[in-house]
């Protein structure tokens, strides 16, 4: 998507609450109606590239048997990828050399920009149900006024979980601002010293950015132009409050000991494990790792809590996340076929698929769908967000800025290697080269 002269309205974003708070129903079919061509139809072979991340796994398997189902002509091979920076060079390289899947998954927002779209992706504005697709998500999928991806998942949150009956048992409440929430997690330390206050997974990198990420509506509540200005290279993290809190946050609880010991090498299910059961007080995340509570914890699903990333102030916005996307890229030999299977993606139908197959992760972005009465309290402690308006999009929905080495640098923050003022500045420096890739003005 390109942001030279377009952002995502912030309403639109909050709009995106409206959309399926109700019981969960599309009713008719059961299964994905056929695609015109019939059961008669030529076979047609799809291939799928994905990230190996479980919901990602899991939401793609359950749509491709359900369409296969009701496709038979049609077959979709699905292969991995890893996550992260790694994914991502996987991804660009296929796109450049022509080598990419048929249907792929990949971010929408400032990643998806940086692909180059208008080169490389297939438009999607003809497909037959694309209409239903909301306008909050087409935001930021688009480039040139050329839409290219449909909505693979629900909005997401990003945000601090915690253990409620470790809260409830030593009586804290939900913190709202940065000195409460370090106030909880002294008290943590004191009252549990098997339990680590904070937990960070490393061996997954990407997860240390969550300190700045989910910061971001704390950044934008304070100064809503932030986004544009820092765009416009008017403004940097390093300037200080509100934008270099994150680093400067991360630092603190590390300098503090509040980290679990092995942060260097855990992953992601460690760290929902370690929440689940109470070995864990506190773990930055975004609600998509909610697959992951559901599929190795199950019996302690609704012992986590979300609370937004807490800022200098009260009531912290909730940061907010479009969802991954399907894209279709230039190279595809069997476009039509992929563009079916995606029409069939944006519907109710499709979106009770996924919910059946990976539950309830938050509102969908597409008309229609809706989500089941009763839901997780993760989710349940997520709604009320959206419900207030109180949300913000993360910065890579506002900005195409975002340079590639914001994770490695908090891996630097977190392990104590490198300070907060000395990794804001580091990664000013790192956002130039793509910005000046973009041709944006003032870089």
């Amino acid at each position: 998507m390109t942001f030279r002269n377009r952002r995502m309205a912030f309403p639109a974003m909050l709009a995106v609450s409206a959309i399926g708070l109700a019981a969960c129903s599309s009713g008719g079919e059961e299964g994905p109606a056929a695609s015109a061509s019939g059961d008669t139809a030529e076979p047609v072979e799809l291939s799928m590239l994905i990230d190996n991340g479980e919901l990602t796994i899991g939401i793609a398997e359950a749509l491709v048997a359900a369409y296969e189902e009701a496709n038979p002509n049609v077959t979709i091979d699905i292969e991995q990828r890893p996550g992260g920076t790694e994914g991502d060079n996987v991804v660009k390289t296929r796109l450049q050399t022509g080598d990419m899947s048929d249907i792929f998954i990949y971010n929408a927002g400032s990643l998806f920009q940086a692909l180059a779209p208008g080169q490389t992706l297939t438009p999607l504005d003809d497909i037959e149900n694309y209409d239903a697709v909301s306008d909050t998500f087409k935001a930021g999928v688009t480039v040139d006024g050329a839409a290219y991806g449909v909505p693979a998942g629900t909005a997401m949150g990003g945000g601090v979980m915690y253990n409620i009956p470790l809260y409830e048992e030593l009586g804290l409440e939900v913190p709202t601002t940065w000195d409460e929430f370090m106030s909880n997690n002294a008290a943590i330390a004191e009252a549990k010293p098997d339990v680590a206050p904070v937990v960070q997974t490393y061996g997954e990198t990407w997860t240390s950015q969550l300190f700045v990420l989910a910061d971001f509506g704390n950044v934008i509540a304070a100064d809503p132009e932030w986004a544009d200005k820092y765009t416009a290279n008017e403004v940097k993290y390093a300037d200080g409050p509100p934008a270099i809190n994150g680093f400067q946050h991360l630092q603190d609880v590390a300098d503090a000991g509040y980290l679990n010991e092995d942060f260097p090498t855990a992953g992601v299910p460690d760290g929902m494990r370690m929440v689940a059961l109470g070995e864990g007080a506190h773990y930055p995340m975004l609600t998509f790792a909610f697959t992951e509570l559901q599929n190795n914890t199950p019996d302690n699903v609704n012992d986590v809590g979300l609370f937004a990333m807490p800022g200098d102030s009260g009531e912290s916005p909730l940061t907010s996340w479009l969802s991954s996307s399907f894209y279709i890229p230039a190279s595809s030999e069997h476009a039509d076929a992929a563009k079916d299977f995606l029409s069939w993606v944006a519907t109710p139908e499709a979106c009770d698929v996924q919910t059946e197959a990976v539950g309830a992760q938050g509102p969908y972005f597409v008309d229609g769908c809706t989500l089941p009465d009763e839901v997780p309290q993760m989710i349940a402690d997520m709604l009320p967000y959206f419900d207030a308006g109180n949300t913000a999009p993360a910065l890579e929905f506002l900005s195409p800025v975002k340079g590639p080495a914001l994770e490695n640098i908090m891996v630097e923050v977190g392990s104590g290697i490198r300070g907060a003022e000395d990794a804001a500045a580091y990664y000013d420096e790192d956002v130039k080269k793509q910005a000046q890739q973009l041709g944006l003005e003032g870089w």
